[in-house]
This record gives structure tokens, C-alpha cells and sequence, in this order.
């Protein structure tokens, strides 16, 4: 039962949702799902522009874009497919361990993912180590300035107006994530390798907050409609928010992490491995 008081006293017990634990993880999942269909859908809005754009200016900012997200979208998709699969597990209790269900199968699928196409940490390092410094730093600007001018733009957007400072601060930690890797790896190229998967973790963060504000801007003013299209937009500024204030605040220990660099890993002993 729920220990707020019985939720459905004509049953034997109240459905599993009536705890907070059950509805963290269901949150949890519906934030980086729904967060991560957005992000791949501007990914491929940039595919289509490269391909089919008779602008080539428009093409080298779709191409540079594409070329910084893709390890992006490659390693974080696949690292939080097997993570939601493992949680799907964990809502049914027992019962997701067992064949009956058909959850465990989800888990032992998603797990070959991270390792195809490239290990997620070979992914990572391509990010660090290829993209962030190609060309003096261009393809970053390429994610970097969307985000400034949506921030810029959405100051007076009563309806943003707690999701943007979480959103600043994510983009200000991936700034100095990157200044500490660059200038770690001029002296010691074990930087990168150190820091490189918690910054594809800390990036994809952050770029999955930029694109839950922009679906809040798109649903915050249909929300307070009636019928089933405004109960759609509400769940949609509700997951946004439980995303901003319980998944994004990861990205100051992924920062901290980072800010602590290569020598506790590297000068562990060998022989004690």
C-alpha cells in the first residue's frame, strides 16, 4: 500500500505507480527517451540539410554539426538504452528477472550496442580527442551558439523561466570541461583519455536540456488547454522539469570528475590490477 494511504482500497493493493521509487525510474526512462528522440530528430534535420541544401554555407554548418553529435548520439543512445532496459527490469521487481516477462531479453540486447560501430569509450575519444579541436574549435561553436541564442532569445519567456538558469549552467560546465581537457592535453595527453567519457556524458546532458527547453517552449503555451492533445503538452513540461532538476544536476560531478584529471588512474600501480 501506499504509505500516503490506500490509492485503491477495492483492490488487494495499490499499483506499483503509487510509490515514488517506481515513478523515479518511469521518469527517469521517459526523460531520456523522449529527450533522446528529440535530440536524433535535430541530428537528422541536419543530415537532410547536408544531402539536400543547395546553400553550401548551410551544408558545412550541417556537416560540422553531424560530424561533432554523432559519437554523441552513438555511445550516450546506446549507453542509456541498456540503462532504461536495466530499469525496466527493476520496476517489475523479480518478475523482470524472469523469461515470463520478456524484459532480461531487452537487457542482454542492448548491451551489445555500446560495443558496435565503435566502443562507446573509442566514441568518446574521437569526440575529446578529434572534434573538439578540430579546425580551432569550429564544430563545437556549432552546438554551442543555438543554445546562447535560444537562452538569449527565451530571457523574458515566463514559461522557461525556471528551466533556463539549469540549462546555463550545463552549457557554462561544458565550457569549462572543454578549456581544462585542452589544456590538460598540451601537457599530458592521458587528459583526454581520463576525462573523455565523462565529458560525452556531460555533453549529451547538455544537449538533451537544450532540446527539452525548446519542447517547452513549443508545449508551455498549449498545456493549459483542454483535452487529450493539452494533456500531452502538460506531461511534456512535467517530464522536462524532472529531467532538469533530477537527471541534468549530474553534470557537476561529471565536471568534477573531469576537473580532477589523469593522475589518480595513471599512477596506480600496475601490478596492483
Amino acid at each position: 500500500r501506499s504509505l500516503t494511504g490506500t490509492k485503491a482500497p477495492e483492490k488487494q493493493a495499490d499499483p506499483i505507480l503509487v510509490h515514488p521509487d517506481v515513478r523515479r525510474m518511469l521518469l527517469t526512462s521517459r526523460a531520456y527517451i523522449e529527450g533522446c528522440r528529440a535530440l536524433a530528430g535535430w541530428v537528422a534535420r541536419e543530415l537532410e540539410i547536408l544531402e539536400k541544401s543547395d546553400d553550401g554555407d548551410a551544408q558545412q554548418a550541417a556537416d560540422d554539426f553531424a560530424s561533432l553529435m554523432t559519437p554523441v548520439v552513438k555511445a550516450m543512445f546506446t549507453d542509456l538504452g541498456f540503462e532504461i532496459a536495466s530499469l525496466a527490469v527493476q520496476t517489475y521487481g523479480g518478475h523482470g528477472y524472469i523469461r515470463d516477462h520478456g524484459i532480461e531479453q531487452y537487457v542482454r540486447d542492448a548491451r551489445i550496442a555500446m560495443l558496435y560501430e565503435g566502443t562507446n569509450g573509442i566514441q568518446a575519444l574521437d569526440l575529446v580527442g578529434r572534434k573538439l579541436p578540430q579546425d580551432g574549435g569550429r564544430l563545437l561553436t556549432r552546438f554551442l551558439d543555438p543554445v546562447l541564442e535560444f537562452i538569449d532569445a527565451h530571457q523574458d519567456n515566463d514559461a522557461l523561466a525556471e528551466f533556463l538558469p539549469a540549462l546555463s549552467q550545463a552549457l557554462e560546465h561544458v565550457q569549462e570541461a572543454t578549456g581544462l581537457i585542452m589544456e590538460g592535453a598540451m601537457t599530458n595527453r592521458d587528459e583526454v583519455g581520463a576525462a573523455s567519457v565523462d565529458y560525452l556524458r556531460l555533453f549529451g546532458l547538455a544537449s538533451l536540456a537544450f532540446v527539452w527547453a525548446r519542447m517547452v517552449a513549443v508545449a508551455a503555451p498549449k498545456a493549459g488547454e483542454e483535452g487529450e492533445a493539452a494533456q500531452f503538452y502538460r506531461a511534456k513540461v512535467q517530464t522536462a522539469k524532472f529531467f532538469m532538476e533530477r537527471l541534468l544536476p549530474q553534470t557537476g560531478a561529471l565536471l568534477a570528475a573531469i576537473r580532477s584529471g589523469a593522475a589518480t588512474m595513471m599512477e596506480f600501480e600496475d601490478a596492483a590490477f
